[in-house]
């Protein structure tokens, strides 16, 4: 029962890596965040026969061809479809978070995957290109779900020691999904014609293992708690995801968190907007997911293939230098999460952009001077090689992982939210925008990604706090101070067998003290909470 597991008051609040976390936290990631790493390069390789498809078809059912600036139309639609099902996705995230819980969210999500690996599947042999369109269309809303679930999930069943190496664990699957698409679309794979339909719709064999293994894993013991208030299932989580030994700090840092959103429901976006208690929290998500996305990655993955011939390597080996950056976008991302508990979240995110804005400028400089110097080529694909794995060691994942520190229980779907649709808006912009970005300022254009990077970084190391080994509580009076909410409320801290107890600011007061409460037996009354 609850009291049997609810030992010392003092313990800390930490935890080994279980068999149960790692397992949650691959199939998690394997079978929702992979997907999105894999539906963005996936239609690279594929991309002329696709165009063929539906100049073919456009000649089957009306006796008369596209032109190229309509076959560049009707492709261009098929992948940026992806974005605009992401951000659909990212708005369903608060409320089926809320309804269905966290774990619930990604297993019921999967049938958009079956169903849109179904229709992309068959397209061709059905002979209509709209299904490969609408598939793509429902792979993004999955995406756009999984991309803010899947870190809330991991985020919420960490204890506070592993929440940035397992914070991390999507953003390696984001890369390895990359890699795995650019492999398995070599000419010498599936990157023949004949087999483009059955490389789009191989997303269903990592969501198939989910959907059999992740419905055994227990649901997040914070939503259990704070949310259903069901005390025993989340013991029971606890139980399966920690090591043996004492969950009592834990248990009642949740319910610290439970008393003081006990006065208010899951907010809304516009609650969240509206809300000064979390105002700089919601101005640094801002800030860090836009500045993901504009801080030119997009650019330099669309415009990689140029940088390299330019370089002067062959055409036919192109393809393989583009695998060899997949790799180094997985080694990166490894790096970054195997490393982020030692170094912090801010050394990552502020060394990660910095290096970037760097390696933007080099760009910039080695595209002026190549055709002068031809040393200056190979600077060119150095500094591509940088961008990326300098984005995949923490500008990729730890946005993603900040946005589950930053907010508590009842603000966090509606942030999720907001950093969600701002990440695919801003994916979709800077697609949109950057083929006239660089027509206007051609080699100049990336000084403005360097400059958008720079800034970040400057942001990060002047605003945001290191959040490493911090329950959220802790984070959230982190950020008191400077959301103007410390002054006339704060209480001196003092030792007490009372409890603390956040001051129902909103869910982002202060400290006050709380005495427990008793059950006859002298035992604390955890039903209550």
């Amino acid at each position: 029962m609850a009291e049997e597991v609810l030992l010392a008051n003092n313990a800390k609040i930490t935890g080994h890596l279980t068999k149960s976390l790692l397992a949650v936290a691959f199939l998690a990631s394997f079978g929702s965040s992979m997907l999105y790493g894999y539906n963005l390069a996936v239609v690279n390789s594929p991309a002329q026969y696709i165009k063929s498809f539906y100049n073919e078809t456009m000649i089957e059912s009306h006796g008369w061809s596209l032109d190229e600036e309509d076959l560049t139309v009707m492709y261009s639609l098929t992948v940026s479809i992806f974005a605009i099902g992401g951000m659909i996705g990212a708005l369903l995230v608060g409320t089926l978070v809320t309804k269905y819980g966290r774990k619930g969210t990604l297993v019921k999500s999967t049938v958009l995957v079956f169903v849109a690996a179904g229709l992309m599947g068959f397209s061709r042999a059905c002979r209509y290109p709209a299904m490969v369109i609408v598939g793509r269309f429902i792979t993004g809303v999955h995406s756009g779900i999984s991309l803010s679930v899947v870190p809330m999930y991991l985020g919420e069943i960490a204890p506070k020691n592993l929440r940035g190496f397992l914070g991390l664990m999507p953003s390696i699957h984001i890369c390895l999904g990359v890699f795995i698409a650019q492999v398995l679309g070599l000419h010498e794979l599936l990157g023949k014609e004949e087999h483009w339909p059955l490389l789009l719709s191989l997303v269903v064999v990592p969501t198939f293992f989910q959907l059999m293994l992740l419905p055994w894993f227990p649901e997040s013991p914070r939503y259990l708690l704070i949310e259903k208030r069901n005390v025993h299932a989340t013991i029971t989580a606890l139980k399966w995801y920690r090591s043996k030994g004492n969950i009592q700090a834990e248990i009642e840092e949740m319910q610290e968190e439970q008393r003081s959103l006990s006065s208010i429901e899951t907010v809304s976006v516009l609650g969240l907007i509206m809300d000064r208690c979390v105002r700089w929290q919601l101005i640094t998500i801002v800030v860090v997911n836009i500045g993901m996305q504009l801080s030119g990655i997009d650019a330099i993955w669309f415009y990689t293939n140029d940088i390299f011939e330019n370089a002067g390597i062959p055409g036919p080996h192109i393809q393989y230098t583009t695998v060899g950056t997949g790799a180094i976008e997985v080694i990166s991302g490894t790096l970054g999460c195997f490393t982020i508990e030692r170094l912090g979240r801010r050394p990552l995110v502020i060394g990660g952009f910095t290096f970037m804005g760097i390696c933007c400028a080099g760009i910039t400089v080695s595209l002026l001077f190549q055709a002068q110097v031809a040393l200056m080529r190979y600077i060119s694909v150095a500094c591509v090689v940088g961008i990326i794995a300098g984005f995949c060691i923490g500008p990729a994942g730890v946005p993603f992982l900040m946005t589950a520190e930053l907010f508590k229980q009842s603000h966090r779907p509606a942030a999720y939210t907001v950093a969600g649709c701002l990440n695919w808006l801003s994916n979709f912009t800077i697609g949109f925008v950057f083929p006239f970005l660089q027509m206007a300022t051609g080699s100049y254009c990336y000084l403005i990604f360097c400059a958008v990077c720079l800034g970040v970084a400057g942001y990060t190391f002047f605003i945001i706090p290191e959040t490493k080994n911090k329950t959220f509580v802790e984070i959230s009076q982190m950020f008191s101070a400077r959301n103007g909410i410390l002054q006339d409320e704060s209480t001196e801290f003092a030792p007490t067998a009372g409890h603390l107890k956040m001051s129902k600011m909103n869910g982002y007061g202060t400290l006050e003290l709380h005495e427990e409460k008793k059950e006859p037996n002298g035992r604390e009354d955890l039903e209550g909470y």
